[in-house]
């Protein structure tokens, strides 16, 4: 299993949560790491001590980043993903809120280069709906799907190893169709705040 979790909890709010995933790291993907919708302003002590422990298990560390559609500055996007990299030794990045129309396409692919400039071994950008194809070629993982069950189970979704389905307020009998995927109970305006259904504390 290749779980690509988004867990936008705090630590130390929720540190039985985390001890979860960390214990789960080898169904895991990788982790999306989001102090503060992106890094923040100053490296939270709490954050850095669960993506040491993320990479010590060996799990990849990917720091999150919205992009805005392309409207973010690309300065305030490699802002993000240095300090990433500095706080919390991320190694790998998730842009968010990419479009998915091929006139964004060269503005990404100076972005993917500045991820791995700033040590981005990995880089997923997510989409949430299917891209134009000419990103596939800019990052590891596309997110071609982002949304709830009951629109998912509607679809019929294209697939490939390097497509990646993140569903909410999802049944824990729910099958996704892609490789990399996450499928969560959380619903409503946070639904990221829930773990994938194999993780779930009792």
């Amino acid at each position: 299993m290749d779980l690509l979790v988004p867990y936008y909890e705090h630590p130390a709010a929720r540190p039985a949560e985390w001890d979860a995933i960390i214990a789960a790291a080898p169904l895991l993907y990788g982790v999306v790491l989001n102090p503060a919708n992106g890094a923040g302003r100053a490296p939270d002590p709490a954050f850095v001590t669960v993506a040491d422990r993320l990479r010590a298990a060996g799990v990849c560390v990917l720091g999150y980043t919205d992009t805005d559609y392309g409207r973010r500055p690309h300065a305030d996007v490699l802002t993000d993903l240095v300090r990433h990299r500095d706080w919390y030794g991320a190694d790998g990045a998730f842009l968010d809120q990419v479009p998915t129309e091929r006139r964004a396409v060269e503005h990404y692919r100076r972005l993917g280069v500045a991820a791995r400039a700033a040590g981005a071994a990995t880089v997923v950008l997510n989409h949430g709906a299917h891209p134009h194809p000419s990103y596939a070629e800019l990052a590891e993982l596309l997110v071609t799907f982002e949304g709830s069950w009951d629109t998912y189970r509607e679809l019929d979704l294209p697939v490939a190893d390097h497509y990646c389905h993140l569903v909410y307020a999802a049944p824990a009998s729910a099958r996704l169709s892609t490789r990399v995927k996450c499928a969560v109970p959380g619903a409503g305006a946070h639904p990221w705040g829930t773990l994938p259904h194999p993780l779930e504390c009792p």
